[in-house]
């Protein structure tokens, strides 16, 4: 047996951390994913949220009016016009953890920032915190430095009462994190929606709904230019907001859900019994058998829930967990939709019409896919694009972990992958041209198609995610123009198709070297001009560069390596449909001479030397 290197366990390996010690040791914890600011829910955003949340939480109780937002480069400031913190409590609430009125419901019946943690988190995760409280003529005023007080001020003021909040993100921890304003902007305005006569002004731009979800439901239809069949439907109450109506341009549904003002972007017990709600009214009244994707499909809504004591499955509050809410929430969605459809008879038809369509589209397809299947097993009882490995991935049974299917294109590029590849883990599946662009198209088309297919067989999703035979799907094309092309057709096949597999993290991109940089004495592999610059001015005159035009130039011996443990992959990050469906309509969809324009707005022709 080799010797193992034996460490002591005593009492003197135990460590207890402060709070603020583990806010900045733990940061995952609090915030979620800490990103660079190029996902809408990185963790610069989440800090600009858990201050905003505060705010919105004055206003939902009665106090203030307005939320004034204002980011310049890394500086965030925050001004809400509510009670202002107790100036005796001030550096208590920014700085100790558990400690707020957000556990007192006289004081906040709804709010989102129930854990006591949020602005702490901020003011931890902080190069700088400054924090000042308005009340009744007096302030306070304090700072900090990563979580730390350096400074407190007290005195008289003539400012309103309120609170100011200004921080900076701290960059040993948030690097090369920078804002996208049109991520801020898209949260105020969901705020807006939510917290109708509310005055969000972000940097001189104000975001103020008058009719609540009704407003976010017609702008999501203006922006991805769809017709409502009907007049969307709008409920509220002080608890209970949803609106939807149906569209004859979409694929599948498109539904917002909001917790105290949080959009739950992974939805939770409120969308599902919503949903569930739609579905109990619809059947009811119409007296029908219809299923639940017949009555969503094409649907655009949205719903929100105010809730005195939300369970989230994380600090990032993306989905709610309250279980016991689930049945008294359906019944009252069917019921209001029952009074509704019997004061709006017309309306209803159309709803059932359009189920009826769908119901039959349906059934149309059950039969499309019987035809596929028996004509797939007619012609063979294997799939000749595949090269399959020993090792397959069973999720249920934990096994089969590390097992990997490499999509290429052409048989050059798979040559050199089967020349070198791990027989036992790591699969091919030869694509046979362009795939076929199916953002437009219907699920049907999954069997029309015979590479779309073999490709879903390959995989074994047709009916579930929780059967995929391989643990990593890796989309392995060339780093050219077409190969590029080729790996956004697979992205938007997946995600139109099969969200849950880039849901949970399965697709991902196999990222090779675009150029080889050698002298007789070593070689380097470059993934980008930069590192091709580097390492030829390491080796000097004697270095010769070669740009790898596409996979199949790789020499087996080489691509061994780049699909071994060295590999390096790029995970497909996942959006929801919501967020995602305007961007894949605008790159993939029909609006052709739109999109000409846009390219050519944008094109960059590079100068020669």
């Amino acid at each position: 047996m080799a010797d193992v290197k034996k460490h002591t366990y005593d009492e003197s390996k135990i460590k207890t951390l402060s709070s603020l010690e583990h806010i900045r040791l733990r940061t995952g914890m609090y915030i979620g994913r800490i990103g660079n600011g190029t996902h809408y829910d990185d963790g610069c955003y989440i800090l600009v949220k858990e201050v905003i949340d505060n705010a919105i939480d004055e206003y939902i109780m009665g106090f203030g009016k307005e939320v004034q937002i204002k980011i310049e480069g890394e500086a965030v400031e925050v001004r809400d016009f509510g009670r202002g913190i107790p100036l005796g409590k001030v550096i208590d609430c920014v700085s100790q953890i558990n400690t707020g009125a957000k556990y007192n419901d006289e004081v906040f019946q709804f709010s989102v920032g129930l854990n006591g943690v949020g602005t702490k988190a901020v003011n931890a995760l902080s190069r700088e915190f400054l924090v000042r409280s308005h009340r009744a003529g007096e302030f306070v005023e304090a700072t900090f430095k990563q979580g730390k007080l350096k400074g407190e001020k007290k005195g008289k003021t003539t400012d309103p009462d309120g609170t100011l909040i200004r921080f900076a993100p701290d960059p040993t921890i948030f690097k090369e994190s920078e804002f996208r304003h049109e991520f801020i902007e898209r949260r105020l305005r969901h705020y807006s929606y939510l917290n109708t006569g509310l005055r969000l002004n972000f940097n001189g731009t104000v975001f103020q709904s008058r009719n609540g979800l009704l407003d976010l439901v017609l702008e999501d239809l203006k922006a991805d230019n769809s017709e409502p069949i009907y007049a969307p439907l709008h409920y509220t109450s002080k608890t209970l907001e949803f609106c939807f109506t149906h569209t004859n341009s979409r694929y599948g549904e498109t539904v917002f859900s909001f917790v105290n003002g949080q959009y739950t972007s992974d939805g939770g017990t409120h969308l599902s019994a919503f949903r569930e709600g739609v579905l109990k009214a619809i059947n009811e009244y119409s007296k029908g058998k219809f299923e639940g994707d017949d009555v969503r499909e094409c649907m655009v809504g949205a719903v929100a829930i105010r809730l005195k004591d939300p369970v989230f499955e994380s600090q990032t509050k993306n989905k709610l967990g309250n279980t016991e809410i689930r049945t008294e929430l359906v019944n009252q969605v069917r019921e209001e939709l029952l009074h509704f459809f019997n004061r709006n008879k017309g309306i209803a038809e159309q709803i059932i019409a359009k189920a009826s369509d769908t119901q039959q589209l349906r059934k149309e397809l059950q039969e499309v896919k019987k035809l596929a299947r028996e004509r797939a097993k007619a012609i063979t009882l294997r799939i000749p694009q595949l090269k399959d490995c020993k090792v397959h991935y069973d999720k249920a049974k934990g096994k089969g972990k590390g097992s990997m299917v490499f999509l290429t294109e052409g048989q050059s590029a798979a040559g050199s992958i089967v020349s070198c590849r791990d027989v036992n883990t790591q699969a091919i599946f030869v694509l046979k041209g362009k795939p076929l662009n199916v953002w437009d198209l219907k699920r049907d088309i999954v069997y029309k198609n015979d590479e779309m297919y073999n490709l879903m067989r390959s995989l074994d999703v047709e009916d579930t995610i929780e059967n995929l035979r391989y643990e990593k799907v890796i989309l392995a094309t060339d780093a050219d123009v077409d190969g590029l092309h080729i790996r956004n057709l697979l992205i938007t096949y997946f995600f139109k198709f099969f969200e849950p597999l880039i849901h949970d993290g399965h697709l991902h991109v196999l990222e090779t070297p675009l150029f080889r940089v050698r002298n007789k004495d070593r070689t380097v592999y470059c993934y980008s001009e930069a590192e091709r610059d580097q390492a030829a001015a390491g080796m000097g005159k004697s270095a010769e560069i070669t740009r790898f035009k596409g996979l199949g130039e790789i020499s087996p011996a080489e691509f061994k390596q780049f699909i071994g443990k060295e590999m390096r992959l790029s995970r497909v990050e996942h959006a929801p449909k919501t967020d995602a469906s305007s961007i894949l309509g605008f790159y993939m969809g029909k609006n052709t001479p739109e999109r000409k324009d846009y390219i050519m707005e944008n094109l960059v022709v590079p100068v020669e030397d």
